[in-house]
């Protein structure tokens, strides 16, 4: 019996040994994985301490079974483009990093070598959306705003699509705007790429700040980047416009002037008794 147990203990050694050697400690296992997605373009990436091994990853579709991704196979760099795996893109994945030794060998089980699971991915939810750009344009007592939809990376039958060409209706526009000089902020919501602002006031200077709105997604990813502040000219105001320096100034020549006609005036006068004497010794 006690040989029995023996045996056991000495397998479990082995065996622990074994998979420590082959896959255990010395092999480098992704680590910090995280979803990088701009504009629908989805990198997958994750750390490792660095060595010789190579990672493959496959991804899944809820549901469905594990695939390989064509362009991560085993690759040595700790990222991987899924951006044209990920189709259709209003789905959530999923993914598995799997470390394999440099050289692949009949001896090996790779299902000995460590493997790391990445958290689910929804690229139409959780896609980042890049700022906008847009022109602001003065017409009559209205201002019109014209934005231009991001590009993404993805092509089809030859056509560069847009983030509207994948949001469609989704895709919505928060314009934030405040009178120059003022700390009161307005904020709209247009559902095209061209939005009217009206009900301000005449010859004043707004200025206008747009980013990407999707009110269908969680909180926390409804808003993509502010675009570049664009405000439009107003009528000038001497009196608004003037800095602090400026009227540093035009007290400092105010004053100058004053001084100067003070004492050319006191100057007349002490001339006007030195030439006559006689009016102020004359007896009563």
């Amino acid at each position: 019996m006690a040989s029995v147990k023996t045996v056991l203990y000495l397998g479990v050694c082995l065996s622990t040994w074994i998979t420590t050697s082959a896959g255990g400690n010395l092999v480098p296992k992704a680590e910090n994985v995280r979803w990088v997605s701009l504009d629908f373009k989805t990198i997958l990436t994750w750390t490792a301490i660095p060595s010789n091994y190579k990672y493959t990853v496959v991804y899944s579709r809820a549901g469905s079974d594990w695939m390989d991704s064509q362009h991560c196979i085993r690759v040595s760099e700790s990222e991987c483009d899924l951006t044209f795996d990920l189709v259709p893109y209003d789905r959530s994945y999923t993914a598995d990093i799997k470390t394999e030794p440099e050289t692949l060998d009949y001896d090996y089980d790779l299902e000995e070598f460590p493997h790391t699971d990445a958290p689910p991915f929804n690229p139409y939810r959780e896609s980042n959306i890049s700022a906008v750009n847009f022109t602001v344009q003065a017409v009559d007592e209205k201002i019109m705003i014209h934005i231009i939809d991001p590009l993404t990376s993805i092509h089809q039958t030859g056509k560069q699509l847009s983030i509207r060409d994948i949001l469609k209706k989704d895709l919505k526009y928060k314009i934030s705007y405040y009178k120059a000089g003022s700390t009161g902020k307005r904020d709209i919501i247009s559902d095209s790429s061209t939005a009217e602002v009206s009900g301000l006031d005449a010859g004043q200077s707004y200025c206008f700040m747009v980013a990407a709105f999707i009110p269908s997604r969680a909180k926390g990813t409804q808003q993509g980047a502010w675009g570049i502040q664009q405000c439009t000219p107003g009528e000038p105001n001497i009196v608004q416009d003037l800095s602090l320096g400026a009227w540093v100034g035009i007290v400092f020549i105010m004053l100058t002037v004053l001084i100067i006609i003070i004492t050319v005036t006191v100057l007349c006068c002490k001339c006007c008794r030195q030439k006559n004497p006689s009016q102020s010794s004359a007896p009563v």
